[in-house]
Formats: C-alpha cells, sequence, structure tokens
C-alpha cells in the first residue's frame, strides 16, 4: 500500500505561531532560504542534469511537502542531495502527492519522490532510512493509554477522527463504529464527497479535534500529525500503535511502515546512488525527524 493513499493533507492557523517557529527551526537542520530560492521547476523538455537532484514535490501538502521548503519530505530531501553531492532542484506540483508517481516521475519530469513504502510495486524504491507507524492521538488529561486496536476501550468511546481510505477506517468498519463516525468525519470536509475526487481530512485538523475534545481519539501516520502534537499548547498523548491490528475474518491490516526513496523502476543507477548516499545523511535524516517528532522504529530491511 503506497503511504499517499493513506495520508491526510492540509494545516490548522489555530497552529500557526507554533508552527512558524519550528520553520526556523529546520533552517538549523540545513533547509536554507538558498535552498528553497534555488528549488527551481524543471520542465518536461529539460534533461536531468548530474550536478542536481529533481525531486517530485507537492506544492502544498503540509506537513510534508510545501513550496516555501519547510515541509519533512522536503528537508529530508535537501539532506539526501547534499550527501549526493547534488543541489536539491524540487519541481513542483499543484496537485496532491498521492499523484506524483503517475504525474510527475513517470512522465520524467522528476526523478525522485520522497516518502514512499518500501516495496511500492509503481516504483523502485531504495533501502529503508526510516520505520513508523499509526499513532493514536489523545488529550493527556484523558489517560488514555490505548496502544492497540484490540483494546475494548475504543469501542466505548465517541467521535474516533481518522483519515479515508486508511487502516483506521478498515477497522472502524471492521469492528462496527464507522457508521457511529460517518457522518462527523464527512463533517470534517464539509461533506465533501470522496466517491469522485482524492479528498482528506487535514491532519492538522484531526489534531485540533482532540485538542477541543471533539474527538475523543485520533488516529494518523505518525510524520502527518507529529508537527501538529508537537506544537500543540494542550498536552497531548501520541502512541505508536501496535502492529498486530487484524480484521474480524483475520486478515492483517499493517500499522507500521518502512519508508523509502523512490525512482523510476528502470533507474537502477541512480537507485544505487541513492542507498550509498543515504547511509551517509541518516545522522542528518534521524536529527529531522526527531525534530519533527516522528517516533521512530527499527528498519525491518
Amino acid at each position: 500500500m503506497s503511504r499517499f493513499t493513506r495520508l491526510p493533507v492540509g494545516a490548522c492557523c489555530a497552529l500557526f505561531v507554533a508552527l512558524a517557529a519550528m520553520s526556523a527551526e529546520g533552517a538549523s537542520l540545513g533547509v536554507t532560504g538558498d535552498a528553497v530560492s534555488n528549488a527551481a521547476t524543471a520542465s518536461a523538455a529539460e534533461p536531468s542534469d548530474p550536478s542536481t537532484l529533481r525531486i517530485c514535490a507537492a506544492k502544498n501538502q503540509p506537513p510534508l511537502s510545501m513550496e516555501d521548503g519547510s515541509g519533512l519530505e522536503n528537508k529530508i530531501g535537501v539532506a539526501l542531495a547534499d550527501a549526493m553531492k547534488r543541489k536539491p532542484q524540487f519541481v513542483w506540483s499543484q496537485q496532491p502527492a498521492i499523484y506524483l508517481v503517475r504525474d510527475s516521475l513517470d512522465k520524467k519530469l522528476c526523478d525522485v519522490v520522497i516518502g514512499l513504502d518500501t516495496g511500492d510495486p509503481r516504483v523502485a524504491t531504495s533501502k529503508p532510512y526510516y520505520r513508523t507507524g499509526y499513532v493514536f492521538v489523545s488529550r493527556a488529561d484523558r489517560d488514555l493509554d490505548i496502544k492497540s486496536w484490540s483494546d475494548a476501550r475504543l469501542k466505548k468511546l465517541g467521535h474516533i477522527a481518522v483519515a479515508f481510505g486508511s487502516p483506521g477506517e478498515t477497522l472502524l468498519k471492521d469492528m462496527g463504529k464507522y457508521e457511529d463516525n460517518m457522518a462527523y468525519l464527512y463533517s470534517l470536509v464539509n461533506f465533501k464527497s470522496a466517491r469522485n475526487q482524492y479528498t482528506q481530512i487535514d491532519p492538522a485538523r484531526m489534531v485540533g479535534e482532540v485538542i477541543s475534545g471533539a474527538a475523543d481519539v485520533a488516529v494518523g501516520f505518525a510524520p502527518d500529525v507529529a508537527r501538529y502534537v508537537k506544537a500543540s499548547s494542550a498536552p497531548l498523548r501520541m502512541t505508536l500503535i501496535e502492529d498486530d491490528a487484524a480484521k474480524s475474518s483475520g486478515e492483517k491490516v499493517p500499522q507500521r511502515f518502512d519508508q523509502s526513496v523512490a525512482v523510476r523502476r528502470d533507474d537502477k543507477a541512480l537507485l544505487t546512488e541513492i542507498d550509498q548516499a543515504l547511509v551517509a545523511a541518516r545522522p542528518k535524516i534521524d536529527d529531522i525527524l526527531k525534530a519533527e517528532g516522528v517516533p521512530l522504529l527499527p528498519v525491518t530491511q
């Protein structure tokens, strides 16, 4: 399953002040104004320059990718380019990141996508550079120490915010809780239909629902929500979900995923170069992830 089928998009105005401070923190991690301003958009006719790394990126998918370069994956892309001794060149797309492989990478507008699941069948993926998973987010004062979807307390909760198409949605449906939450979830996207268009709940909104008490728990992919949890003025609890989730049929529903850099399937030389550079970039990437507040697990490959 691709990461982009799981991750919500968006930002929350209530957290702008705290996030501005975190953007400033990003400069200390090597994401400078020069790196962003030099990230010009490449054209389809423009050949790949071996002195640059053309990075496919969405213009407006916070907290992962933003045109000002403050997104988590923008910072990782700069760290990778630096380790490859190349200049980062972001090829920006107006479309949500779910379309980057089809509309940018496959069309050779750019050469790498940061942050896909290891083994994504659409692409060739690097050796994983980190592993993380889905998390339960709740107010600390609720003292909800839930770590697993098997916890019986979940069935007694009120609103549970999950991303559309995510493992959380699958499990809510399986346990019979989805109908109770469906109207609430669609209210978070102003009842916009997800049937014929890509529709996703803003991850910052999900965290905001927990802060306000409108949701008892939010379930999100850690890189998507960690920034907003860290920036919250109300103390929150973010707990990695145990990888023991299964539907009532016994089918496993994975909760934890290795993350890789993706290239086109025939771009073996570039993939080899990326694998080598990731070894050198690993300390910097770890610093970026820790500064973001993303909980890390040992990679499995």
